[in-house]
């Protein structure tokens, strides 16, 4: 049974005519007879009396009250194709640390939310190595997060680059500093990501070109964690540029560049090479791959 034998049907109920259902359908007689002769071998009945006019029998009655729900249902499920194609829908799950979270997500999703209501979205914070991760093994649909690693198994596009520097409270005796080397990290209590981050490894290859050994007293799995035990001056850390502008209005981090931090990282999109992208997710990459990077990097 397919679609177009139904059509047939429901056109011969309505005409009474095997040619007129033929003229309607742009088929010829024979091929209206074929279809229709189709499906009472399927079904095994006699749907059509072919005696002038024809009429549907008791069973073929029976069979186009399910035909026409049938159709009906095709004819809303090929609507609700077209509105997705006219107006974005669906779920989003996103993937990405909680500083990113924090940083640009409130914007973004402030934005894409008031253009396209019927979106909805589902944030999971995680440490920036689990990211790639969750986003091969199909956890999140979307991830945002330092693209260090290239990975055939995942599409990337760059939203905005960003550096890291060294953060200490006001009462730390290098809160006066506003640039200093790696060198003297060594001789200072250092709180340090969990080594599973990206940052974390970042900041260890450093350390190793330099043949330093830092000072290690606290490890979290956050930047967010991280600043908050540095501003009750537990320690001092290498954090994100922009995850610490807040802070830094607010006076509670004092930011210190280090020259041999002084690199850019580029901070973007993971989604899984190959698998279908719903409109949703269309509409959420096309919007963000189209963003300047000033509407990430903004410090309000």
């Amino acid at each position: 049974m397919n679609i177009n034998q139904l059509e047939t049907l429901l056109t011969i109920s309505r005409t009474m005519s095997f040619r007129k259902a033929g003229e309607l359908l742009n088929l010829t007689q024979p091929a209206v007879s074929a279809q229709i002769k189709s499906l009472e071998d399927e079904f095994k009945t006699v749907l059509v009396d072919r005696n002038q006019p024809v009429t549907l029998t008791d069973r073929g009655q029976v069979f186009l009250d399910h035909a026409e729900r049938i159709l009906t249902i095709v004819e809303e499920l090929k609507q609700k194709l077209s509105d997705l194609s006219q107006t974005p829908q669906g779920h989003i799950v996103l993937g990405t640390t909680s500083s990113i979270a924090i940083q640009i997500l409130p914007r973004v999703l402030s934005y894409f939310q008031d253009q396209f209501p019927l979106i909805k979205t589902t944030i999971h914070s995680m440490p920036s190595s689990g990211v790639m991760a969750s986003v091969e093994n199909g956890t999140v649909d979307i991830g945002i997060t330092y693209l260090s690693e290239r990975n055939p198994n995942v599409e990337t596009s760059i939203l905005y680059y960003d550096t890291y520097e060294l953060v200490v409270a006001p009462e730390h005796p290098m809160a006066h500093l506003k640039h200093t080397t790696v060198e003297s990290l060594k001789d200072i209590p250092m709180i340090m990501l969990s080594p599973d981050t990206l940052g974390r490894r970042f900041l260890d290859q450093i350390f190793r070109r330099f043949n330093l050994q830092p000072n290690i007293v606290m490890e979290l799995s956050s930047s967010e964690e991280v600043k908050r035990m540095v501003e009750i001056n537990l320690g001092a850390a290498v954090v994100s540029k922009l995850s610490i502008a807040n802070e830094v209005r607010l006076g509670t981090l004092n930011r210190i560049k280090v020259n041999e931090l002084d690199m850019s990282h580029p901070v973007g999109l993971v989604y899984k090479s190959g698998r279908y992208i719903n409109s949703a997710m269309q509409q959420f990459l096309s919007d963000l791959k189209g963003m300047p990077e000033d509407q990430f990097i903004s410090s309000e």
